[in-house]
Formats: structure tokens, sequence, C-alpha cells
């Protein structure tokens, strides 16, 4: 695909905000509130569907089990890409432009972190996802997702573990780097989760050449399960396989866009972009296929097919899918108390369609989909669950946004 074409119709493009039209093909998939033309006289139903209600100044949302406010916390933020929460109460915040910023007491720092790993910023790619070990509190470890350039070889994600130390990275070191390498500025996925074993996740992208995505011994198109030193864990499914990545957990993935672990299960839960339609979530097991690009709900962004299939013997059915598609970024599970008629329902932002997803969930299966912030008007980057028991949400623009959902009280 060439670069006007990606950009043209990439739902998560760098550069341009393109929605992208789908074919409908489920209307359990397609819940959503009507829109009013202007001219028209808005009706007391209507004014009662709207999801958003000024109050004295504030700006206030009700759904269908709660009502919040949205807190702004930080603005001016250059495409952020990911949260972190660190012990003593500030956070971490990657822009994707190449910096990492601090915020302190509700106050974003005007000095970035300082000691980054080299990295490149084009198109999709630049500094990408945070998450700090799981013993942060006492080895002030973390790791960073992000795209990498060598001239002549193309570029590619990269995994580096570093050390925090007041406003600076010490200890850097790149524990893993996808290979081979590509041309295409997008797809680079990079959301990382770790499980209760302490084993880190990695989602790469199919780089745009979606055939890598079914091809084992290459990195691209799957998740990757990891030590915190980037060795292999121990039972890969393809660790003795020949055929396969030693760090291979799953395959058939195009573009992760969200992973989070399962409160309950513990298991890593994911979702990623179709292309147009077919927006997936899946329970991430190991050595599954997930199909990409054998079978899809999705169509190719000229309208040709990618697969007359979307589902086929030895492949993964996704737990639950878009289409249209609403490109979703950031994923969380609400496990807080500050809203609790939302306990163990799974939030997904959206890009594309500028909306926060509420899904319901019981026994694999979601059960209620509600769409939320319509009228905020803001491509949700990311999504995370805070300690203080509320959404943190990141909004992808040059002026990038921090907000928090506090419940009316």
């Amino acid at each position: 695909m060439s670069e006007n074409r990606l950009l043209a119709h990439e739902p998560d493009s760098a550069i341009l905000n393109i929605s992208t039209p789908g074919n409908a093909q489920r209307t359990s998939t397609m819940v959503g509130i009507v829109r009013m033309a202007a001219a028209y006289t808005l009706t007391a139903t209507t004014l009662g569907c709207l999801a958003q209600i000024a109050i004295a100044g504030t700006t206030t949302f009700t759904s269908d089990k709660a009502n919040f406010r949205l807190e702004t916390i930080a603005t001016g933020l250059a495409h952020p890409w990911s949260l972190a929460f660190l012990p003593d109460g500030s956070q971490l915040v990657t822009e994707r432009d190449g910096r990492l910023r601090r915020i302190e007491d509700g106050e974003l720092q005007s000095l970035p972190v300082q000691g980054l790993p080299e990295l490149v910023v084009s198109g999709q790619g630049g500094l990408l996802d945070i998450i700090l070990h799981p013993d942060f509190e006492t080895n002030q470890t973390l790791f960073l997702s992000y795209a990498h350039k060598i001239s002549r070889k193309g570029m590619t994600t990269r995994v580096a573990r570093a050390t925090l130390d007041d406003n600076t990275l010490s200890n850097v070191e790149v524990i893993f780097e996808a290979l081979p390498r590509g041309t295409a500025s997008h797809h680079f996925a990079g959301r990382m989760a770790f499980d209760r074993d302490g084993n880190l996740y990695i989602a790469i992208g199919d780089r745009g050449e979606m055939d890598r995505a079914q091809d084992t011994d290459d990195d691209a198109g799957g998740v990757h399960r990891l030590t915190i030193n980037g060795d292999p864990v121990p039972g890969n499914p393809f660790i003795d396989d020949s055929s396969g990545k030693d760090t291979l957990y799953t395959y058939g993935n195009r573009n992760i866009q969200g992973m989070t672990t399962h409160p309950e299960t513990g298991e890593i839960w994911s979702h990623e972009h179709g292309p147009r339609g077919g927006d997936e979530i899946n329970i991430i097991r190991a050595g599954n296929n997930y199909g990409w690009p054998k079978v899809t709900y999705g169509i190719d962004y000229s309208g040709a097919i990618i697969s007359d299939k979307t589902t086929m013997e030895g492949v993964t059915d996704p737990l639950h899918y878009w289409d249209p598609s609403i490109a979703p970024s950031g994923m969380a599970f609400y496990t807080g108390d500050r809203f609790p008629e939302w306990q163990g329902d799974l939030f997904v932002g959206a890009l594309k369609m500028k909306k926060l997803v509420r899904l319901s969930i019981e026994n694999e299966t979601v059960k209620d989909e509600e769409d939320l912030l319509e009228d905020l008007g803001e491509r949700i980057r990311d999504v995370r669950m805070g300690p203080d028991g509320v959404l943190w949400l990141l909004t992808d623009s040059a002026d990038g946004k921090v907000y928090r959902l506090v419940p009316l009280e």
C-alpha cells in the first residue's frame, strides 16, 4: 500500500483523522445513538437521549449505569500514546513524538524524562507503550516500546528495559527487536502487558504486509512472551519447534492496539484493528492462530475482498468484533469501587469513531455494549484503570489531553 493510500484509509493514521466505511454485517455491533440533523427541532425525547448535559459550567455525562464528569488533568501533549501510574501518585505519559513526560500533583512537567533509547518518529511509529515492572516500587524498572530505524534496513518495533532515577532513565537495554525489519511506517502495534507470573507480552503488528502474520518464523503479526530479561519463556508454543520463533506466543494478529490482564482469570486480553471492518477482541492463548488474513470480517481499503471466510478450522474466532471499524485503542477492565455499577466491565477507546465503549461480559460473551463520550469529539488513544478507582483516558491529537472519569456525587 502506498503512503498516500495509507493516509487516506488507515483509521489509525498518524497524520490524518479520516473515517472509513465498513460493510456492516451484524446489527448487534452497530448499537448507537441516531444523530438528528441540526436543522430539526430537538424534541424532549431526543434531549433525553443526549449523552452530554451542561450543568452550571460543568460537563457531565450519563450512561446506562452511572453518571460521571470528565476532569482534565493535562493538556498540550503531542499525540500521547500510553500512561503509567507511579507509586508516589505521579504519572508517566509517552508522546508518540518521542518524549516521556511526567505529571506531578496534576501538573505536566515541562522537562521530559531524559535518557530515552534511540527511536524514530515516522507515520504511526514513535514512542509507544510504557509499562512498569510488577515490582517497580522496589527496582524502579520500566519497559518502553517504540519504533526504530536502521538506514537501508528499515524500521521495526523494539522494547527496552530501563531504570527510572528521578527524571532520568539509566541502564537502558534493548530486550526485544522484531525481525525482519520492513519499510512501512505503520502497524507497529507495541502494546504490552504482564501476566501473574511476571512474564511480559509484546504485540507486534503485521507491518502492513498481511501474509507475514501467518509466518511463525517471522516476528510480525503476533504476540511474543518473554521474561523480563528478554528470554523466551519456557513452555512457549514454538520453543522446541524449528518452524517458529522461540518467543512467539500467538500469530495471525493484524495490529493490536490494546492489551490488558483479566482481573479474575489472569489471562491476557487484546483487541486489534481490522481493515475496513473486522476490529476484534481476543483472549491471547498459547499457540492460537487468530486468522489474519486468512479470515476476516473486513475488506481491503480499496474495496477488494481479502478473504471470503470469517471462520475456518484451526483459527480462533474473536470474542467480539466491530463492523464497521471503530479503530479501537487502549483497553482496561474496571476494577475500582468508585463506579460499583461498572465492576468487571471492559472499556475500549476508539480513534475513528471518537468514543469510549463499555462492554458487559459474562462467560467470555459480550452481553451489553454502550457507547460513551461520543459528544466529546476526541480520538481516544489509551484507557487505564487508575489506582484512585477511576478510569483515565488519553486523547490522540497534537494537543492531546489526559482525562479522569469521576463519578457525580
